[in-house]
């Protein structure tokens, strides 16, 4: 039955249903198709080894020493294994909505633990991370605040939060969010003890994040995009 012949009430009801299902949809094709691409552009091969160097700069440490016996997770992980040079942890879990698409990309050989998420639900109980890791993948999301509260959630009191956003970037079809600091304090920061807080413009000819491993401060004008790289405590 076409959704003209349907009742007024019964449309007013589905509609919204139908979008909702229609964007998300949309959303889990086109970051997948992302990483089909990548696995065709590296010989079905996804590299991981640059991820140690970023995650400890944006933790402001020299090595993985304050991971030891740790249980850590990467939210927006993604299929390459971007917490396999945490081998000092004692938990390592990749959590992502695409978890149970990403077996053709070989996670199996990571020794990661990973789980899939919903945009409402991720299914860890409370209080049980210590360390949470994520790497832009948060305006990802279309569910902002309730994925702001679940990341709160899970991570214990006094645990962590280690994390890189996108700011002022455009909306699109994989990234439904356009953040601000404003956003991102009013939403997730709030929650947390802040104790690095560093704001770059996006880096030159790929390498975005060159800015955070030299000692340049490129103006920055309202509005540019850039990245916010936080490191914060649970309150």
């Amino acid at each position: 039955m076409s959704l003209k012949k349907l009742p007024r009430p019964v449309k007013s009801f589905l509609l919204p249903v139908i979008q909702i299902f229609a964007k998300t949809h949309l959303k889990n094709y086109a970051e997948l198709n992302f990483w089909y691409e990548k696995w065709e552009q590296e010989n079905h091969k996804l590299s991981n080894a640059h991820y140690e160097k970023i995650f400890l700069a944006m933790a402001g440490e020299k090595d993985t020493s304050f991971l030891d016996g740790k249980i850590i997770a990467d939210f927006g992980c993604g299929p390459r294994g971007s917490l396999c040079w945490a081998k000092s942890a004692s938990k390592r879990i990749g959590i992502d909505v695409l978890a149970d698409k990403y077996e053709k990309f070989e996670i199996s050989k990571h020794n990661i633990e990973y789980i899939k998420n919903t945009e409402k639900l991720i299914p860890l109980p409370s209080d049980y991370v210590d360390i949470l890791f994520t790497l832009n993948a948060i305006d990802h999301v279309s569910n902002f605040d309730i994925t702001c509260k679940e990341i709160v959630r899970i991570i214990k009191l006094g645990g962590e939060l280690i994390g890189s956003f996108n700011l002022n970037e455009p909306k699109s079809a994989s990234e439904p969010q356009t953040l601000t600091e404003k956003i991102t304090q009013e939403e997730l920061l709030q929650y947390f003890d802040i104790i690095l807080y560093r704001i770059k413009p996006q880096g030159p000819n790929g390498d975005y994040y060159h800015y955070f491993f030299d000692d340049s401060n490129p103006v920055l004008l309202p509005g540019d995009p850039k990245y916010l790289w936080v490191r914060a405590k649970k309150k």
